[in-house]
């Protein structure tokens, strides 16, 4: 078939990559310019830059609704669009305008985590796998009929590093997989249960603060949630902003105030954590490696030189 592609950074490398390694004709790209966002400069493999490499014609757009692409698309003829980690809304007049529509690739198990970061909002909140789902666009975000799904599992001490690896190697073959079943003439696919449907917005610096009512649980999936290379889980110590760079859930139980730094516990250094922590029934969140405001990291026991005073949400 006859495919143009809308697609993104690593994703939609990816993708391109397999589109242009199958047996369908690649007849255009469009993808978004780089961006100064901090997400997106993240896993930032370029579409453009490999399209070009295999002579394929890109548009860059931030978004598509201007005259020249709804022209261009029509000149081409595609028999099908495939989307991948496209930013903005596509509108019905161009994901109908090819005969099979739109697929769309999305990086989590639909209808739960449509719209953005899924995988990282996935791990906050102590999924048990992860996956793929390629569906047919249509007029609500993310909510299309479902083509195909793959799942990974998430491991114990998985981060969303670990995650973008198992889920990006799917993305490739899930699309020429999905177009073999559209190619097939197959027309009838999956409907999303909307009523388990949930959207999620994009990560900001609010959602990198440390609220130490959460429990030390929820804490360790936070910091592994915002491991390298994305932005860090934070807290301010003494007035100035200190970056949780690795923690875990401690051993022991600790009770007090929320935030408070209390007690060494192998190589790092326990704070109190929880909305009831005052009760001693909860475990700490067990910081063992910081980086302070210069951008120097240091294990907890090097920064923490001694114990008591509070890691505050706020200045």
């Amino acid at each position: 078939m006859r495919v143009v592609m809308f697609g993104y950074q690593t994703w939609g490398h990816r993708t391109l990559q397999a589109l242009l390694d199958s047996e369908h004709d690649v007849v255009l790209v469009v993808t978004h310019p780089k961006s100064d966002h901090p997400y997106e400069q993240i896993w930032s493999d370029s579409v453009a830059d490999l399209a070009a490499e295999h002579g394929v014609e890109t548009l860059i757009r931030n978004r598509p609704d201007d005259e020249e692409l709804v022209s261009r698309l029509k000149e081409v003829q595609p028999d099908v669009i495939v989307a991948t980690n496209w930013r903005t809304w596509i509108p019905p007049h161009i994901f109908t305008l090819p005969e099979h529509g739109t697929l769309n690739v999305h990086d989590s198990l639909l209808p739960s985590y449509a719209g953005f970061s899924p995988l990282i909002w996935a791990l906050i909140n102590d999924e048990k796998e992860v996956g793929v789902t390629a569906h047919m666009m249509d007029d609500t975000l993310d909510a299309g009929d479902i083509v195909l799904q793959r799942s990974v599992p998430v491991g114990p001490r998985d981060t969303t590093a670990d995650l973008f690896h198992k889920t990006v190697e799917l993305f490739g073959p899930i699309t020429v997989d999905g177009l073999a079943e559209i190619a097939s003439g197959k027309t009838e696919f999956t409907k999303q249960d909307r009523a388990k449907a949930s959207f999620f917005h994009k990560r900001a610096d609010e959602d990198l603060r440390i609220d130490w009512t959460w429990s030390a649980e929820e804490l360790d999936r936070l910091v592994r949630a915002q491991c390298a290379p994305y932005p860090s889980a934070y807290a301010f110590h003494r007035g100035k902003r200190l970056e949780i760079v690795e923690a875990e859930v401690s051993e022991a139980k600790y009770g007090g105030t929320p935030g408070r730094i209390f007690y060494r516990e192998g190589d790092g250094v326990a704070i109190v954590a929880g909305a009831e922590s005052r009760r001693g029934r909860n475990h700490g969140l067990l910081v063992k490696r910081v980086r302070t405001e210069d951008g120097t990291e240091l294990g907890a026991a090097q920064y923490f030189t001694t114990m008591g005073g509070y890691l505050a949400s706020r200045p």
